[in-house]
């Protein structure tokens, strides 16, 4: 077993996924100017997967540099996570994480995402159908033979292709590799480790109870959120009933992230240290701050020159983009300088990428 999370340099400080944010080109600027840990892509429904969306591959678009690097899946149906599991595994992902957390109401209230706190007897199903089918596939299994259909095979073979084009064209290539523990293609069969990423609780905080569920299981990693559903993102996190969690995780000999209001790469450092965790992943304080995870303060030709090119690699990575996806990004840049108010306003009508380069031009001209 390939179990990354177990070898990963300390302190272990990753980039946690968000919905509608942690895409190809948001990952691939985090990995560009700093260097997360891991990190992990937005989460993606299984049983849409295993019945054939093609358009959900999108979802899971990755660059060498990101390396390692996560897929996160969603859903309530056993047998789509199983041949998830073999579809994500055959495209060189380096793990597979569950989401148990998600406080969507469209999510959960199908038993998805944090839904899956009250029913534990199907989270243990699920978690042992995904460890079941990245076995099936280091022993040999094929696409075909789990039951993936035709299409989706084909599309797998082109975005691996594309992957590997993609880095061949990177001048970062050779110093990723040399950085990472995990470079290269991961074209070799090997057992991924599978993880949960969780909250405390759906209505009320139960922690241990829920944390003790999961282990029985073996995951390879528990990351858990500080809240519970119900908190949403409201209120404080809970890090003491994280560090309580930590202590049953650190007893089975499996490793424990926390998550939660993590504003500093300092911060992180000291929550780690303050509370037994093996490490933390961190969120919203990376939106429209790819330096996060590095030493360097940008400066706002920094923050400028990030806006254009964050909007060159959102229309080269994904395909068939919406164009208003790429605002809120751009936005969230424009922070902590004179005149940032006004260029963000400017940056939430932008239509294409001309409009982005001449409202960052004209900014700079304005410095």
């Amino acid at each position: 077993m390939s179990n990354f999370w177990d070898k990963l340099k300390t302190p272990v400080i990753g980039l946690a996924p968000m919905d509608g944010v942690t895409d190809a080109a948001f990952r691939y600027m985090v990995c560009k100017y700093s260097e997360p840990s891991v990190v992990m892509t937005e989460f993606t429904n299984v049983e849409g997967l295993a019945r054939g969306a093609v358009k959900m591959l999108s979802m899971f678009i990755y660059h060498e540099i990101e390396r390692p690097v996560v897929a996160q899946i969603y859903g309530t149906e056993v047998e789509s996570y199983y041949k998830a599991a073999v579809m994500l595994a055959s495209m060189g992902f380096d793990g597979i994480d569950i989401n148990m957390g998600c406080p969507s109401n469209k999510v959960a209230a199908r038993g998805s995402g944090a839904g899956l706190i009250k029913t534990p007897a199907l989270a243990k199903k699920i978690v042992k159908a995904v460890q079941r089918g990245v076995k099936d596939w280091s022993e040999g299994i094929n696409l075909e033979e789990a039951g993936i259909g035709d299409e989706i095979i084909a599309a797998c073979g082109k975005m691996a292709a594309a992957r590997q084009m993609m880095a061949k064209k990177s001048k970062r290539l050779e110093q990723a590799k040399k950085s990472r523990i995990f470079p290269g293609e991961n074209s070799k069969r090997k057992l991924l480790p599978v993880s949960v990423k969780t909250r405390i609780g759906y209505d009320k905080n139960v922690a241990e109870e829920w944390t003790k569920h999961l282990l029985e299981c073996e995951p390879a990693n528990i990351s858990m959120h500080g809240r519970t559903l119900k908190q949403m993102y409201t209120g404080r996190a809970d890090w003491e009933t994280l560090a309580a969690a930590a202590k049953l995780c650190k007893k089975a000999g499996i490793s424990f992230m926390g998550n939660g209001d993590v504003s500093s790469m300092e911060d992180a450092k000291e929550k780690i240290e303050k509370y037994g965790l093996d490490g933390v992943l961190v969120g919203r304080a990376t939106m429209g701050n790819p330096w996060f995870f590095g030493v360097k303060e940008p400066s706002v030709k920094d923050r400028l020159k990030a806006v254009a090119e964050h909007t060159k690699y959102f229309l080269e990575f994904l395909p068939n983009p919406h164009f208003v996806a790429i605002r809120k990004h751009l936005a969230w840049y424009c922070k902590g300088f004179e005149g940032a108010k006004e260029l963000r306003v400017e940056l939430m009508k932008v239509e294409n990428l001309k409009d982005v380069e001449r409202i960052v031009k004209n900014a700079k001209m304005n410095l």
